[in-house]
């Protein structure tokens, strides 16, 4: 599987999103992150299915949708409604995960699981037949511009081989503090999509910046 980069709009400049999303597409990204955060699950505010609309206004390009929410099953058919092609809750707060993965996939999106940094990654693996996309979380959900936490490699790694036996077309994506340095190592150890918001909205040069990415992923 090729590797994806997909841009966090989360570090976009919101006056400039369309001009943002143009460049990061004329740079050759594949995809679009939505960051939804809601204030309890983790401690910020971001964005409604509202954004994801105007975000599907303004491109043709997959939208990954990430709901850091407490509350995933009021959220899952808005958010579908506008637009997403992925969907991803959180395994700390889905009670009845089964029932929302269901859910997700009947609607014809792409059922995605994630799990915060403290979670051990066998919270996944009952489920991993039945996604399309886990997120490894490398860094705590809930801000941006963090350092990017070291051991997560361990975990993309111990991932990518439970999902080996179970789902081998699993999309393995990583979310937090992805750089151009540490990318390759991310594929390196297992990941085939890789999310970055600072890395590729920094100083508005976002098609450059993503065809940097590339290049360094495929100078590896």
């Amino acid at each position: 599987m090729s590797v994806r980069i997909a841009p966090s709009v989360l570090a976009a400049d919101i006056a400039y999103l369309a001009d943002e999303v143009a460049r990061a597409e004329a740079g050759g990204c594949d995809a679009f992150h939505l960051d939804i955060m809601d204030g309890h699950f983790v401690p910020n505010l971001s964005f409604g299915p509202a954004m994801a609309k105007t975000l599907r206004r303004l491109t043709n390009l997959p939208l990954d949708v990430h709901l850091m929410v407490d509350n995933p099953r009021d959220m899952i058919g808005p958010f579908i409604d506008a637009g997403s092609d992925y969907l991803t809750i959180h395994v700390e707060v889905a009670a009845d995960t089964d029932a929302l993965i269901a859910d997700i996939a009947g609607r014809g999106v792409v059922p995605g699981l994630s799990l915060k940094p403290d979670t051990s990654v066998e919270a996944l693996e009952p489920y991993l037949a039945d996604v399309g996309l886990v997120l490894v979380m490398s860094v705590y959900p809930g801000f941006g511009g963090q350092a990017f936490i070291e051991d997560s490699y361990d975990r993309i790694r111990a991932l990518a081989e439970l999902a080996r036996a179970v789902n081998p077309s699993l999309i393995l994506s990583v979310d937090g503090g992805v750089t151009m340095d540490n990318a390759p190592k991310l594929v390196d150890a297992g990941a085939n999509f890789l999310v970055a918001g600072t890395a590729l909205f920094r100083d508005h040069r976002a098609e450059e910046n993503v065809r940097t990415m590339r290049s360094r992923l495929d100078g590896r």
